[in-house]
């Protein structure tokens, strides 16, 4: 599936695939097809053997084990480890950054990377289970290396283009094998409105619509206008741009999508909030004040309205798309005065 593997196969032991034991006729049989496919070859390693083959300390292929997600057996004698899980311990060990930098950013690395992919995998299993074939683990592995390569080259791009004259550059930043990045961005949060209390009136079929209908919407108005999604977080919808003119015309669009729940149509609000400045980026997500002033920004706005911060309003003050209105400063948690100022298309 991968291409060849540079581990030396050794004779496969025979060994009961975990967890089939309890699991009924067909889905054992289709367990017992898909695995060796999914792990790209049969279980006939112990830990110990995965770590000697792959000329690893133990204790350090356990560490990275864990930190991608797995659980560690406490029968050192288990046969559960394939080829592939060598290949891919060497091929992480020899990497620049695993060899130099400090072994917690390595964890860090393969953490960020479990969590992503077990996500990935949790809601891949309906499509797997609807077609429960190796085309069709194929097929989803396709795509998904497509679309990684996509982001990877948006990324690339908006990065390369901050180190251009004028942005605040790669080189000035802590970009590098830590896997963190300080940049200039304007960061962004919406919200539904009484979600709680909205969802006790929804049936799981409503709400998982009412979900859909939201995520959809949402990075179709964030992307539309040059951002990108960090995460969503069931009512929530994080976002970035590089500048405030996109984040201000992302957070109009989102507060124009016009969305509804259930049966009755049951108008659903916005709350936004956008913050401008210097930002924390770590292994893809955002970290600093103007993180938290975004996020403070969204939970006092009224429903229907966008909120941004001082530094926002003075980039867009004077832009004839926008009307803005200076509010009195409020006090927040973990900020005594926040200055915020409403944002609304400009009615001219």
């Amino acid at each position: 599936m991968s291409g060849e593997n540079p581990v030396d196969p050794e004779p496969a032991r025979d060994v009961e695939l975990d967890g089939l034991a309890h699991i009924a006729q067909p889905e054992a049989s289709m367990a017992a097809e898909l695995e060796p496919h999914l792990l790209e070859g049969a279980r006939r390693h112990t830990r110990d053997d995965v770590a000697r083959l792959a000329g690893v300390p133990a204790e350090r292929a356990t560490a990275l084990w864990v930190a991608l997600g797995f659980p560690a057996n406490q029968d050192p004698t288990a046969v559960e480890f394939t080829d592939a899980d060598i290949a891919a311990l060497q091929l992480f060990s020899a990497m620049d950054f695993a060899r130099t930098a400090d072994p917690r950013l390595a964890l860090s690395f393969a953490r960020t990377v479990g969590q992503a992919m077990a996500r990935l995998a949790e809601w891949q299993v309906d499509v797997v289970l609807n077609s429960p074939t190796t085309q069709t683990v194929d097929q989803l592995q396709w795509l998904q290396s497509y679309a990684w390569r996509r982001h990877l080259a948006a990324a690339l791009a908006r990065a390369l283009a901050d180190g251009a004259p004028g942005g605040s550059g790669l080189a000035g930043s802590s970009a590098g094998v830590t896997g963190t990045t300080t940049r200039d961005l304007a960061v962004g949060f919406a919200d539904m409105v009484s979600f709680t209390r909205l969802t006790r009136h929804l049936d799981p079929g409503e709400l998982a619509a009412l979900l859909e209908e939201f995520e959809a919407s949402t990075t179709q108005a964030i992307t539309a206008h040059g951002g990108w999604a960090i995460k969503n977080v069931g009512d929530e919808v994080m976002f970035a741009a590089e500048t405030p003119l996109a984040a201000a015309r992302i957070a109009l669009a989102i507060q124009a999508v016009g969305l509804t729940a259930g049966e009755d149509r049951t108008p659903v609000d916005f709350r936004v909030g956008v913050a401008y400045g210097p930002v924390l980026m770590r292994f893809g997500d955002l970290f600093g004040s103007v993180v938290n002033i975004a996020a403070r920004l969204t939970g006092v706005a009224r429903p229907g309205t966008v909120l941004i911060d001082d530094r926002a309003a003075d980039t867009l003050t004077g832009r004839s798309e926008f009307d803005i209105r200076h509010l009195r400063s409020v006090r927040v948690r973990g900020f005594s005065r926040l200055h915020s100022h409403v944002l609304r298309p400009s009615r001219g």
